[in-house]
């Protein structure tokens, strides 16, 4: 098969945590001279940041799949169906020899799609249990692959794959010096970076911002608080630094940060790892989610990775103290993270995909 020839398609939305790991894997394709072609929503997450990436991308209509009662919960399965016909003329065209395929609501019409075409179709569960629309996409896939090995347990035996999760190579160059003069900050104390999530987190806001002056005689704080987040009031302290987003700015503060407190999406918890990057992870209640975030934190406790805190005990002295220890105890993680045997995600789904496109 010649180069020019090949061609994927590659899907998932509705939030970064699905878009993420295609967005790892897209230099790996270009390198392999892949043709990429990336099918989404018109309104999704992944409509702002794959054509950035110089992909050809393509909108079908998709419904949103909840698990509590809503009207919507009438109609939407009617989208599903029209943007699965959608989907299936839009491969038809394509004819790609295989389907990557991240979850979220738009991989559901994408895989039938593909499934009807007959093309062979790898989806990735990046959390230990799989999510509604990996659950209902799962049927029709070739080859499912998992972050975490006791996600096999619970997944079709011929189907599942321990694969671990795609990383974004950029991550790994980040410029320490480059770090610190986006914060605007200094080598005399170590660095905090704080994330809330891609939305924010008003709460983890909250607490550390509570702490923020006997956190700042310790360490320099970098804090990723999400849209409309800033607070004016602490604009003035030299050693708190915020930002509602960062890009292309990620792997240098990366680089500089000592610690990170975080939620636990598998994508970010992942990076923490292949950084070695001591972490302390607050994951969503499940007042606010489905529980995921807490079985990727037990995990990486477990592990001896991370420390881990949750939401519902925490207040902000707590949350201080908290840090203290990590610092302290930093090295131990760090050595921990060292004797990691998690596979390669890049390498161990680039391998899928090259044996199911020959098929």
């Amino acid at each position: 098969m010649g180069n020019k020839h090949k061609k994927i398609v590659l899907t998932g939305g509705g939030s970064a945590g699905h878009v993420t790991p295609n967005l790892a894997l897209i230099p790996e394709l270009i390198n392999e001279g892949w043709e990429i072609h990336y099918i989404g929503t018109s309104n999704g997450i992944e409509k702002d940041i794959i054509p950035k990436e110089g992909v050809t991308y393509h909108t079908v209509h998709s419904g949103k799949l909840r698990r509590y009662f809503d009207i919507k919960n009438l109609t939407d399965p009617f989208k599903v169906i029209y943007g699965a016909g959608e989907a299936t003329s839009i491969i038809r065209k394509i004819k790609p020899q295989v389907i990557f395929s991240k979850g979220g609501f738009v991989s559901v019409p994408v895989v039938i799609g593909g499934w009807l075409n007959r093309i062979p179709i790898i989806t990735h569960e990046s959390d230990i249990t799989p999510g509604l629309a990996n659950k209902m996409t799962m049927p029709f896939a070739t080859k499912i692959c998992v972050t975490f090995p006791q996600s096999k347990e619970s997944l079709p035996a011929k189907k599942v794959v321990y694969t671990g999760t795609p990383i974004r190579r950029d991550i790994l160059e980040g410029s320490y010096e480059e770090g610190l003069r986006i914060c605007g900050f200094n080598d005399s104390k170590p660095i905090i970076m704080i994330m809330g999530g891609s939305l924010g987190s008003r709460n983890l806001n909250n607490l550390i911002r509570e702490q923020i002056q006997r956190l700042t005689r310790h360490f320099q704080v970098v804090h990723i608080c999400g849209k409309g987040n800033i607070d004016e009031k602490l604009l003035g302290i030299k050693e708190y630094k915020q930002f509602e987003y960062i890009g292309k700015e990620q792997p240098h503060i990366f680089k500089a940060a000592s610690l990170i407190i975080s939620r636990a999406g598998a994508n970010s918890i992942f990076e923490f790892l292949t950084l070695r990057l001591p972490n302390l992870l607050i994951p969503l209640s499940l007042n606010a989610s489905r529980g995921d975030q807490i079985l990727n934190a037990k995990y990486f406790e477990k592990m001896g990775f991370s420390k881990v805190m949750y939401e519902e005990e925490l207040n902000s002295d707590l949350l201080y103290n908290g840090i203290i220890e990590l610092y302290k105890d930093r090295n131990m993680y760090i050595e921990n993270m060292k004797k990691s045997t998690i596979p390669q995600g890049n390498e161990e789904i680039m391998k899928l995909i090259n044996k199911y496109a020959k098929a």
